[in-house]
């Protein structure tokens, strides 16, 4: 994965997951963009069951706060998207269709 990361990323971890059963308890990365702010050194992360659960969460989210990265297909194959909601907690929604 190092070699598809973008110039100076490559030593850096993507996301590393920790799980217990099929549940994920916790996600961690430091692939956090270019500098560290106050509010974008936690996210949380919703893996969604629906291509209409995400755009939902992804509206919702987004009202009132700010759209850092829009719904997009991403080199992973899934349906991804950042928000930081108008409370200023900073969310990634995933849907990747089974």
């Amino acid at each position: 994965m190092a070699a598809r990361m973008p110039s100076g990323k490559g030593d850096n971890i993507l996301h590393g997951v920790l799980t217990r059963g099929g549940t994920t308890l916790l996600m961690g990365s430091d692939m956090i963009g270019d500098k560290l702010e106050p509010g974008n050194s936690v996210y949380l992360c919703l893996n969604c069951t629906s291509a209409e659960e995400i755009n939902t969460l992804f509206e919702r989210l987004s009202a009132g706060g700010e759209v850092k990265l829009p719904l997009h297909q991403s080199f992973w194959g899934a349906t991804y998207a950042e928000v930081k909601d108008k409370f200023g907690m900073s969310w990634m929604l995933n849907y990747t269709k089974g």
